[in-house]
């Protein structure tokens, strides 16, 4: 496993990789590896990202969970920077139920990078389980400038 980790406006982000992907984002400093060409460029677009420059990313990912995570993680990466969906509207879009949305957001192994906090409940943030909680998800709607009417 390599890693890296990246100081950002909201503390450390530990980037992890396998086999060439990226498979993990982690809130802190948790670096214990050897560096690799994936998490240099997840590094290198990560800041870009904090300092505005970057409201895309590219990077070769790989989510190991449930073919249900994986679809969930497809979903999040289809809402654009500075746009929201709510778990409501994509429970409709993969015909599950709202609940089971908010669990797989909060089982996203790469936050940030697959933006699960672009998803909001019905009438206001919902949550988020990155460290700082919904602060940080405030933090990272308003660096996108997204949701402007709920914060």
């Amino acid at each position: 496993m390599a890693a890296g980790t990246l100081h950002t406006p909201l503390g450390p982000l530990t980037v992890t990789s396998e086999d060439g992907c990226i498979t993990g984002v982690r809130w802190g400093d948790h670096a214990a590896g050897a560096g690799a060409p994936e998490i240099d460029a997840a590094l290198a677009q990560l800041k870009a990202y904090f300092a505005g420059e970057l409201t895309h990313f590219d990077l070769p990912w790989r989510v190991t969970a449930s073919d249900f995570q994986r679809e969930v993680c497809a979903a999040m990466l289809a809402i654009p920077f500075g746009e929201t969906r709510t778990y409501g509207e994509l429970a409709r879009q993969l015909s599950v139920p709202a609940q089971a949305i908010g669990g797989a957001c909060g089982g996203n192994p790469i936050p940030v990078i697959i933006p699960c906090h672009r998803v909001l409940g019905a009438n206001g943030l919902g949550g988020y389980s990155g460290a700082g909680g919904v602060e940080t998800k405030v933090w990272l709607l308003r660096h996108e400038k997204a949701a402007g009417l709920l914060i």
